[in-house]
């Protein structure tokens, strides 16, 4: 079944889609395995948004003055408002289709992704990988400074070919009907996806549940094959960081975050992990409960201080959502925590493959370049840019794109 309000389209004989595909002189039956793709949102996926959200039951106010209940009556409303009479519904594809983008069928299920080229000829085949509660949106304001350096202020050889799929469960990809698509198999996957691609040396990226695919990649890949990965969030085991010692003053403040994560912000992680199906029911059919339990994790989880506008903009907050709300992804994108929650992050297997790590001063988890060490046993890079959170690529591309250049550089 296809995502509700869009369809995938093969590319016509002539157009701009079907140009690019053929030029790619793919591998034998790749004809078949790779299928272009372009988003469309259809008028009656949109008549159905903005009907539901004219409709929407409010709760009252919060009776306190800030977000530690979760994220205000009054800003919620301001976004559904701007959502219903502002937003350009069409956004999303838009940006999108800016990109060549393919389906391709691993394991059973199709997986959306992006293919960027480079203007560089040998640049570099990098897979980058988003989290939850983001999609690809995040990657789309440092894609051309990535693919064409160049014109970016970079050098030749820090151009890369990107390759940026939707996880399993989000965004336009497929949503796995059996268990097992835990952060493992994804990174199983994506190696598969490489290999289908035709390419025989790449890279790595990702931040949240992209960083650790990135690091199942970093252990399971063939490294005549992966040259390194790049991640901007690490989890480390907490009892290797113990045998190392008290930890420093900058240490204990990662602590101190940890902490209030654990107390006041993963109650969202619980559910996801433990009853993802129930979650899924209210936010798969209002669109503001879809926006609230999203945009309050990128407020809690950027650099932003009190104003999350400044650092993203409604638009930008709306788009990523979109990605969620067209695709009826609340429930398939929460079981991804329900799959690895337990298993993935809680079992902090060493990754022998070359590694960089950027830790970005915002981001909910952080850890010391000793910290990070007991884990990436090869961490070639240790980047410490001066600003950025969670969704550090749509926050802060600058920063961003300067660490990917930086962290990758140490790899080769």
């Amino acid at each position: 079944m296809l995502p509700r309000g869009t369809r995938m389209c093969e590319a016509a004989e002539g157009d701009e889609v079907s140009n690019a595909a053929r030029t790619q002189q793919p591998r034998e039956n790749d004809i078949t395995e790779l299928r272009p793709f372009r988003v469309e949102i259809s008028g009656a996926a949109i008549d159905d948004l903005r009907e539901r959200l004219a409709r929407t039951r409010w709760p009252e106010k919060e009776p306190v003055g800030d977000w530690s209940m979760g994220i205000p009556l009054a800003y919620v409303q301001e976004l559904a408002g701007y959502w219903e009479k502002s937003y350009d519904m069409q956004r999303v594809a838009n940006r999108l289709n800016r990109y060549e983008q393919f389906m391709t069928t691993i394991d059973g299920v199709d997986i959306h992704f992006l293919r960027v080229r480079s203007p560089v000829e040998g640049a570099t085949p990098c897979i980058m990988t988003h989290g939850w509660p983001g999609s690809v949106i995040e990657f789309t304001k440092v894609i051309d400074p990535l693919v064409d350096p160049v014109s970016h202020g970079g050098e030749a050889s820090d151009a890369l070919e990107l390759v940026i799929p939707s996880l399993p469960g989000h965004g336009w990809s497929g949503k796995p009907t059996v268990t097992g698509w835990s952060v493992e198999k994804i990174a199983q996957a994506w190696i598969e996806l490489m290999d289908r691609l035709g390419h025989e040396r790449w890279v790595a990226q990702g931040g949240d549940w992209g960083a650790l695919v990135s690091a199942a990649i970093g252990r399971l890949a063939d490294r005549a094959k992966l040259i390194g990965i790049h991640f901007n969030f690490a989890l480390a085991d907490p009892a290797k960081l113990t045998a190392l010692g008290g930890p420093n003053e900058e240490e204990q403040q990662y602590l101190a975050r940890l902490q209030h994560f654990s107390q006041a912000e993963s109650g969202y992680a619980i559910e996801q992990g433990t009853k993802p199906q129930t979650v899924g029911y209210g936010l798969t059919d209002s669109p503001v409960g879809q926006l609230a339990w999203i945009v309050e994790k990128f407020k809690t989880w950027s650099d932003c201080g009190d104003d999350l506008e400044r650092s993203f903009s409604k638009d930008e907050l709306l788009d990523n959502v979109m990605a969620y709300w067209l695709n009826a992804a609340a429930a398939s994108s929460a079981r991804l925590y329900w799959h690895s929650l337990a298993s993935t992050v809680g079992s902090f297997d060493e990754v022998p493959a070359p590694s960089a790590y950027s830790r970005f001063p915002g981001d909910n988890a952080a850890l010391s370049e000793r910290w990070a060490r007991t884990r990436y046993t090869d961490l070639r890079y240790y980047g410490t840019p001066a600003r950025g959170g969670h969704f550090a690529a749509y926050e802060a591309p600058g920063e961003f794109v300067a660490e990917v250049r930086a962290g990758l550089r140490a790899l080769v």
